[in-house]
Formats: structure tokens, sequence, C-alpha cells
């Protein structure tokens, strides 16, 4: 019979792996997010960073505060994607695990 502490530690090294395999793939990932139906437009990775952002030049005579608003729109947006992105990915890493409830992966 094998040892279930060497099992144990098998299976954490595996999740170990695979955690870092899916951070890997969503700093890769590129999300696009955008709002005032496409005239704010940005891209951004799995680490939420910023890759792009298009604003429409009819945008640009708008009102100064109309604008900031858009922007902050398509950023919540994108910061959503990311957060249910990150979770989907992450969510079946536990490999048999059982976590306490409300214990989160990283990030």
């Amino acid at each position: 019979m094998k040892n279930p502490l060497a099992n144990l530690m098998q299976q954490a090294q595996n999740m170990q792996e695979n955690l870092k395999k899916a951070q890997e793939e969503l700093a890769a990932t590129q999300i696009a997010a955008e709002s005032g139906g496409g005239l704010i437009k940005l891209t951004l990775n799995g680490k939420r960073e910023i890759l792009s952002l298009r604003i429409d030049d009819s945008l640009l005579t708008d009102d100064k505060e109309v604008l900031e608003d858009l922007i902050i729109a398509a950023l919540n947006d994108g910061m959503r994607k990311v957060s249910k992105l990150k979770e989907e990915k992450l969510s079946g890493l536990a490999g048999g695990f059982e976590l306490p409830a409300g214990l989160k992966l990283p990030f």
C-alpha cells in the first residue's frame, strides 16, 4: 500500500504544476471589453494589464465627463471578464483536494 503522505504530496505537486500552467495561460489570454455601444474598446490580458485602448473619434467632441465615464465603464467590463475567466479556469484545479469553504486559489 502506498504511503498516504506521499500520495498527498504528489497531489499537491500536481496541483501546483497545474496552477502554474493555468496562470501562464491566463497571462497570455487577451480579453476584449467595451462601453458606449463600442465607442470605447479596450483589450487587456489575464494579469489585468491594459494592452490597447480605442476611443471613437465622435467622442472627442463630447463632454470630458462622458468620455471619462465610458472609459471607466469599459475598464470595469474588462475587469469583470478577467475575474470570470480566472474563476472558470481555476475552479477545477483543486484536483481532489477539499478546500475549506471560502478559500480561493491565488489571484
